[in-house]
């Protein structure tokens, strides 16, 4: 019970991050018609904006401090941020530490204005194409971006640390009645998925209890008929982009404290997350919640060694074998509609 209570765990932290991504995918989706194979970049590029940030954070001035020789008797030259000198050592040393969630604040704005200069500079052109050229074309976009973040950060891994505070491991034994450090469990990949159900519950409040959501959802439907009314269809639709890209973003900041993050991290996502974007039903932003988190959880249950030994492999087969086998019982996806990405 307790290695099935962890796996569980690990499942939903997997599948939180797969249907952030599945959701921003879905969402652009079922705007704009649009089959966005660049957004696992833009889950990337948020990570990088942690990274960024924390980067900024730790640039340091240089002094002689006296006070401190080395083995030889000179005065050694100390670095200090210039954080810790503007606001003083307790909040500077704050502030750096909890750089990842101050992150949020920077990735939000950039992500945003990624969204709308992706949209308007290039996506906007493929609207009545096939879908084969949509993918075509934000595939190369997605490996132009992995590229500029190779050469401006290196192929290898940044580590990026979670604050202090949520260093360290929770003891679900205890609290479940088990054995002392049976069940433990990081908290930062608790405060993920947390995150994870706060955004994804308010972008379905925003769709259904707003106005301007009220108003995409029934563009979703039937855009001619709102663009009939008045309504600027188009502009809101670009401003969805820009709140699709927002979610990928701050997905990937707060993903980047788990896995570190580098220039291949969209890609690896990305497929993952365009199987439970169909397997949820193509347009479905519910089928995509669903099929992540799913997902998610069959692949952590498909990881254990006890599988492993019975299935060499199926670890990394499984979301692809569950795929396949739901789109032949289901050829619309879980959740999908009829006439979707069907003429």
């Amino acid at each position: 019970m307790d290695v099935i209570i962890l796996q569980l765990l690990n499942g939903l932290d997997k599948g939180s991050a797969y249907a952030l991504i599945a959701l921003g995918l879905t969402l652009i989706f079922g705007t704009l018609g649009v089959v966005n194979f660049a957004h696992g970049a833009l889950f990337m590029i948020g990570a990088f904006c942690a990274v960024t940030l924390q980067k900024v954070l730790n640039i340091s001035s240089e002094a002689i401090d006296p006070t401190k020789t080395d083995f030889l008797g000179n005065p050694l030259v100390v670095k200090t941020p210039y954080v810790v000198n503007w606001f003083g050592p307790e909040t500077g040393a704050l502030i750096i530490d909890w750089s990842v969630p101050l992150a949020l604040l920077v990735a939000v704005p950039i992500m945003i204005l990624v969204g709308f200069i992706m949209e308007r500079g290039l996506i906007k052109h493929f609207y009545h194409r096939p879908h084969a050229d949509q993918i075509l074309v934000t595939f190369g976009l997605a490996i132009v971006m992995q590229e500029l973040i190779k050469q401006g950060f290196g192929a290898n891994a940044i580590p990026t640390g979670a604050p202090d505070a949520f260093k360290g491991s929770y003891d679900f034994g205890n609290l479940l009645g088990f054995d002392p450090n049976v069940i433990i469990y990081p908290y930062w990949r608790m405060i993920y998925f947390a995150f994870s159900a706060i955004v994804i519950g308010a972008v379905f409040a925003f769709l259904r209890f707003t106005t301007f959501g009220m108003v995409v959802r029934a563009g979703m439907a039937d855009r001619e008929t709102v663009g009939l009314l008045g309504i600027n269809i188009d502009k809101r639709f670009t401003i969805m982009f820009g709140i699709a890209a927002a979610v990928a973003g701050i997905a990937g900041v707060m993903y980047a404290p788990i896995n570190s993050p580098n220039y291949h991290m969209g890609m690896d996502f990305l497929v993952l997350s365009f199987v439970v974007v169909v397997v949820g039903g193509m347009g479905s932003l519910p089928g995509a919640v669903l099929a992540g988190f799913m997902l998610g959880i069959l692949e952590s249950f498909a990881s254990m060694n006890e599988v492993k030994n019975i299935f060499p492999g199926i670890d990394q087969i499984i979301i692809y074998l569950t795929a396949i086998i739901i789109l032949l019982v289901r050829p619309r996806g879980l959740m999908g509609k009829r006439g979707v990405m069907e003429d």
